[in-house]
């Protein structure tokens, strides 16, 4: 049975053979740590009384969910990012919802015009820029950071990483294939080291003077204002917004999405329609500084400190189906050789 299974009895038991849904849990994979969203889950179980159970994932969702298949004990999956969640809809793994608390909450953009996922909260994708030696105003767009007055200045984690090709898809997107081509090279000659790391790395690369700019999810401010050894990092940097130049700034997504061998359909979603809610929208977005997508809810004062931007409007599918140009281009160009 897998009512009120710890976390731990319940990765264990994922392949056994499903039990009959019981009426008091909703069980979910999720490459968000479980501690990032123990607040809502434990929000929603003093409300409801329905048993939350987690299983953190590092890697291989779908493939785990493929084997599973029809026996999975998975209701729901949360992933960061459009082309993560985009990958478990393509696998056919999951199930379209229909829920007019779910369109409601959830804008347009940030939803599968089918149902099949809904976004909880956004990131944009910005540049952290060195205090001392970026003058305010010096970069303003993505188009910017292929400018070779920027040579020996950028740093970025992996060019095929899933945050940097949905950047890609996005400039694809704004000015097809062969400029994206363009600009893939162009910031391919300004950076100052190959790509390593993660999106802090790069900062604290800046605070020790290897480069001047980097790219990075905006939560991570808040995760290295958290981290009193990152600290130093955060207050040598200030956050950019970029936009397109004919467009605004580029944001992603977490998301969760019903799978289709679901056992507790009708707990799940439950579990959807609270996520999406004011309520625990500004939880999660407390919890994780990230920016909460429901009409009428705001960021924390601290995330709202960053400044203001205005997001692109492209809805997030059309970016998820250019994630293979995407790929196919940073391939092509040698992206995380450097420079």
């Amino acid at each position: 049975m897998f009512a009120r299974l710890k976390p731990a009895l319940f990765a264990s038991a994922a392949m056994a053979v499903a039990a009959p849904a019981l009426a008091d849990e909703v069980n979910v994979y999720s490459y968000r740590q479980p501690e990032l969203i123990a607040p809502l889950t434990d929000a929603f179980t003093a409300e409801t009384g329905i048993d939350v159970n987690v299983v953190h994932l590092n890697k291989g969702m779908v493939e785990r969910l493929q084997a599973e298949g029809d026996r999975s004990p998975a209701d729901l999956v949360f992933t960061v990012d459009i082309s993560r969640l985009n990958a478990v809809v393509e696998a056919g793994l999951t199930q379209p919802v229909e829920s007019e608390a779910l369109n409601e909450n959830v804008p347009e953009q940030y939803r599968d015009p089918d149902g099949h996922w809904f976004g909880l909260t956004t990131r944009a994708r910005v540049v952290y820029a060195s205090k001392d030696r970026v003058a305010d105003g010096e970069i303003t767009t993505y188009e910017d950071l292929a400018d070779p007055k920027w040579q020996g200045r950028i740093c970025t984690r992996s060019g095929l990483h899933p945050y940097n090709v949905a950047l890609t898809s996005a400039v694809i997107h704004h000015h097809g294939e062969e400029v994206a081509r363009e600009w893939l090279q162009g910031v391919r000659s300004n950076l100052a080291r190959s790509p390593e790391g993660n999106d802090r790395a790069q900062v604290k690369a800046i605070w020790a003077g290897e480069c001047d700019i980097s790219l990075g999810n905006t939560y991570y401010m808040g995760k290295m204002l958290s981290d009193e050894e990152q600290r130093e990092w955060a207050d040598s940097v200030r956050i950019v917004f970029p936009t397109f130049e004919n467009g605004g700034t580029h944001v992603n997504v977490s998301g969760v999405a019903m799978t289709a061998a679901a056992p507790n359909e009708e707990n799940a979603l439950k579990l959807m329609e609270f996520l999406t809610s004011p309520e625990a929208q500004e939880i999660y977005a407390e919890a994780n500084f990230e920016y909460p997508i429901a009409e009428g809810t705001e960021a924390v004062d601290l995330v709202k400190g960053w400044g203001d931007f205005t997001a692109d409007d492209v809805n997030l599918m059309d970016l998820a189906k250019l994630r293979a140009d995407a790929l196919r281009l940073t391939e092509e160009v040698d992206f995380d050789a450097g420079s």
